[in-house]
């Protein structure tokens, strides 16, 4: 489509072929499901591992596991900067200017280790 609207025109079909997927697939859920749907004895009830629940529905979890769970992102996602900078390090013209940019990194990854290890978050009982 040329011209001045025909990137609007464009957009108008992207948007109504999308609209159609939508309706077509409720669409097809609506004809092809069951009319009615079978109850067994049961089908409501929490299931777990192959474990009938026992007790109330309430558990209390330490926040300590959100804390190892989130560090563990931390460090993992910071680790993964690390491969990019081997690459480029290798390169010719690189040198200095990577080295301090990564010793500026792993100092501030350092900084926070040694502030988990402080507030004895790291120690596990």
């Amino acid at each position: 489509m040329e011209g001045y609207l025909g990137s609007y025109a464009t957009l108008g079909l992207v948007i109504g072929a999308g609209v159609l997927v939508f309706v077509g697939a409720f669409a097809a859920n609506r004809l092809l499901r069951p009319a009615d749907p079978a109850e067994p004895p049961g089908k409501y009830i929490a299931y777990e591992s192959g474990i009938d629940p026992v007790g109330g529905d309430w558990a209390q979890a330490q926040i300590r596991y959100y804390v190892y769970a989130y560090l563990y992102v931390l460090f993992a996602v910071e680790a993964v900067f690390l491969f990019p900078w081997a690459v480029v390090f290798d390169r010719p013209g690189f040198g200095a200017a990577t080295v301090t940019e990564m010793a500026i990194f792993v100092a501030v990854l350092a900084l926070g280790i040694l502030y988990a290890w402080r507030k004895k978050i790291l120690t596990w009982t």
